[in-house]
């Protein structure tokens, strides 16, 4: 009797996982820049009152909510000859790049209406093109790579190049933003420029690099609309992994978003001090994710590392002004696996979910993880402003452009909270709701066993089909 073995997993080699790292450069740079700048852009710089941006967060939120799980959708059932995920990508680039220059382009001395409708436009245009693009290079890692140490490799490439790209998201408007009164705008308005069409040819580069798997796309039956969101929503996995996740992008959206405010008015620093204590040991903990799922397995590494970022950031409120850095400097750490252990957790969603539907639908997982996730961003662009405006921040725009350092001490006590104390309590939070993920040990390599096994028989299937054809 012949002996039968389970398939291998595809093996990628470097130029794959770096060419596959230069989309992530060009999204991190963008979104980089855009978490970071978007708030204080608008609010100390322009002078829109803060119920005006909490409103646009708002409109943003529900616009989420509505086209992540209908795009997600739409790509799981797209049938075209170039695959379902690498057209959206390659052709929304330009999209994405046109977006993100019309948001800084706010006429600066507009009243408060124009600003908000100018604001609240452009996000949402932009929002659109981001969506596309990063839900389908995230549903293209468990489609191209089919174990978690594939996966991993290829996510710390993504994590590597994301870092950069989100490093010099701050370094860069740090350098061109205007810092006194009478500064043009036209540097920042430059740059911004120079950074859509580099980031554009990034992500487009990347697509033709990137190929998919025409089995998922010819042999798969797309499931019907409800089925599809019934077998979505009875995954305990997801249910469990979309709740941590919640957890990790409120935390990451409101530390990013506070950088400049910690750095200019809590440690009167330069940003790129503070920034460097944020990324060094983030960059530096991506590789070591794979040492810690290695020992701890996936879930394990990732439940860690949130307590370090937990803990870290919570003591931002109480220890001495000397000891801040040190604080970002462990969240840095901490803050490598949500960055870098999340989509391998999702692909063992995926994975999972194969084996119940006989489909790969990374897509609508994805889809609606943004439609409950990317809530997290808008609540975090509304939370900085609210608690700035309760706690009386003086903003550089009622000093006619001059930072004002004397802030009071509670807007002072407020930064501390929307910097460290909220965004901590986030991560222990997420931390603990990973205490229900069933991925797990034995039942885990059970699952990916036979998801290998379904890959060759989906392989099998294809070549027949083709065979046939050319008859």
């Amino acid at each position: 009797m012949e002996k039968t073995s389970t398939p291998q997993p595809i093996m990628l080699s470097f130029s794959y996982k770096f060419t596959w790292g230069l989309a992530a450069l060009g999204t991190s740079l963008i979104s980089g820049i855009y978490g970071g700048l978007l708030t204080i852009f608008y609010q100390d710089y322009l002078g829109l009152n803060a119920t005006y941006i909490g409103i646009a967060a708002t409109v943003y939120a529900l616009w989420n909510a509505f086209n992540d799980p209908l795009f997600g959708y739409i790509t799981d059932r797209t049938r075209s000859k170039r695959g379902r995920r690498i057209p959206y990508m390659r052709f929304t680039a330009p999209f994405l790049a046109l977006t993100f220059i019309l948001v800084w382009f706010a006429p600066p001395q507009a009243g408060q209406q124009a600003l908000f409708w100018w604001m609240l436009v452009t996000m949402l245009l932009y929002d659109t093109f981001y969506t596309i693009i990063g839900l389908v290079y995230s549903a293209l890692l468990p489609e191209v790579t089919e174990s978690d140490a594939q996966r991993n490799d290829l996510q710390i490439s993504s994590s590597l190049f994301a870092m950069l790209g989100t490093l010099l998201g701050f370094l860069i408007p740090d350098l061109v933003r205007p810092k006194s009164a009478g500064d043009s705008y036209v540097p920042l308005y430059v740059a911004m420029i120079i950074v859509a069409l580099v980031s554009m040819v990034l992500i487009i580069i990347t697509t033709y690099k990137v190929k998919e798997r025409p089995e998922f796309t010819v042999v798969d039956e797309p499931l019907p609309f409800w089925q599809s969101i019934r077998f979505t929503f009875t995954s305990k996995s997801f249910i469990v992994l979309v709740a941590e996740n919640f957890m990790a992008i409120l935390m990451s959206s409101l530390l990013l978003g506070s950088i400049f405010y910690l750095a200019d008015y809590v440690l009167m620093w330069p940003a790129i001090q503070l920034l460097a204590f944020l990324f060094v040991p983030l960059i530096a903990g991506i590789p070591l994710t794979s040492l810690f799922r290695k020992r701890l397995g996936v879930v394990g590494a990732q439940q860690v590392l949130l307590v370090v970022a937990g803990v870290a950031l919570m003591a931002i409120a109480v220890v001495p002004k000397a000891l801040i850095p040190a604080c970002i400097a462990l969240a840095g750490l901490g803050l490598a696996g949500p960055q870098t252990l999340t989509n391998v957790l999702f692909a063992q969603v995926a994975d999972e979910d194969e084996v119940r539907t006989g489909v790969r639908r990374e897509g609508s997982f994805f889809g609606v993880n943004a439609l409950i996730t990317k809530p997290a961003q808008s609540i975090a662009i509304w939370i900085i402003p609210f608690i700035l405006g309760r706690t009386n921040f003086v903003t550089r725009a009622s000093q006619l452009g001059e930072t004002f350092l004397n802030q009071p001490t509670e807007a002072v006590l407020g930064i501390k909270i929307f910097s460290g104390v909220i965004p901590g309590a986030a991560c222990l939070l997420g931390a603990l709701l990973l205490v229900w993920y069933p991925l797990r040990g034995e039942y885990l390599a059970r699952v990916q066993a036979r998801v290998l096994e379904l890959h060759q028989e989906k392989k099998a299937v294809l070549e027949q089909r083709l065979a046939g054809e050319e008859v």
